[in-house]
């Protein structure tokens, strides 16, 4: 049996996360009080294969060792899997300012801001024992369905789920990023007048950088880093591992660098995914 507990402070997509859960099958439960987990796994148990429970600021226990006992008194072969979902608190203001609902800890005359901050001091010894955190601030609804089914795919299929993704540092880093490599020192088509309107992903930018010398050498080190390290990550027991090359603009290099080593690691494992953050905006 599967169980996943899915938390964090309102207004980050617990509920969207929990009908991601659903959708993929799982028994869910909204809202329930984390003292009566155990009485309802022991009284569900053999009759669903996984089991999803939201807790959020609402039904916690006040005192934390109600919850160490809570998640201790499960079933001895049933561990949970805790989904932390956040974002940080402008993108919270903004949300409840979008939807004009009301804060769970917005009583009397206490100001929104104080509200979720609060809400985290209180959530906090949820968030220490999450098996993944997810930051949703600059997600959309769709992304963040993408990335809690892909985390939850990768635990029931006990898989790693290798992810390369490029991006341009002028744009900020993608916060779902594990590992971080930075091509900015290498050779740039960006400069070069006839392949300035390219991506890496087209054949003359392809062949102009796998001409560099340094270009060959930064990919050759970084798979070789991956695959030292790749099975100390899979025996953490983690499902996702999100290694990011980035560049200036997130166009040619680290569009390149990505592609080449998601298709040699596609010789090796079994679920690799390559995606291109700039290059995505763009379509």
């Amino acid at each position: 049996m599967q169980l996943i507990i899915v938390s964090g402070r309102s207004g980050s997509g617990k509920t969207i996360a929990l009908r991601v859960l659903e959708d993929l099958g799982f028994y869910c439960v909204d809202n329930l009080p984390i003292s009566l987990l155990p009485t309802l796994i022991h009284a569900i148990m053999g009759k669903f294969e996984s089991i999803a429970v939201s807790v959020d600021v609402r039904n916690l226990p006040a005192d934390e060792e109600e919850l160490a006992e809570a998640l201790d008194f499960l079933p001895v072969k049933l561990k949970a899997d805790i989904l932390f979902i956040d974002a940080n608190d402008e993108v919270l203001m903004r949300r409840y300012g979008e939807t004009r609902r009301l804060h769970p800890l917005s009583q009397g005359s206490m100001p929104l801001s104080e509200a979720i901050a609060l809400e985290y001091k209180l959530l906090e010894p949820m968030a220490l024992r999450a098996t993944w955190r997810i930051d949703s601030s600059s997600f959309s609804v769709h992304e963040l369905s993408e990335q809690v089914t892909e985390r939850v795919l990768g635990r029931k299929m006990n898989k790693l789920i290798l992810v390369f993704t490029s991006f341009g540092f002028k744009h900020g880093l993608p916060s779902t990023l594990d590992t971080v490599f930075d091509a900015r020192i290498l050779p740039n088509p960006h400069w070069e007048p006839e392949l300035k309107p390219f991506t890496g992903l087209d054949e003359p930018v392809q062949r102009f950088l796998g001409q560099q010398p340094l270009v060959t050498k930064f990919i050759y080190q970084v798979e070789n880093f991956i695959s030292t390290w790749l099975p100390y990550f899979q025996r953490s027991n983690r499902s996702y591992l999100t290694i990011g090359i980035g560049c200036t603009g997130g166009q040619h290099r680290s569009v390149y660098i990505a592609e080449q080593l998601a298709n040699h690691f596609r010789t090796v494992h079994d679920q690799v995914q390559v995606k291109h953050r700039e290059l995505e905006r763009k379509s």
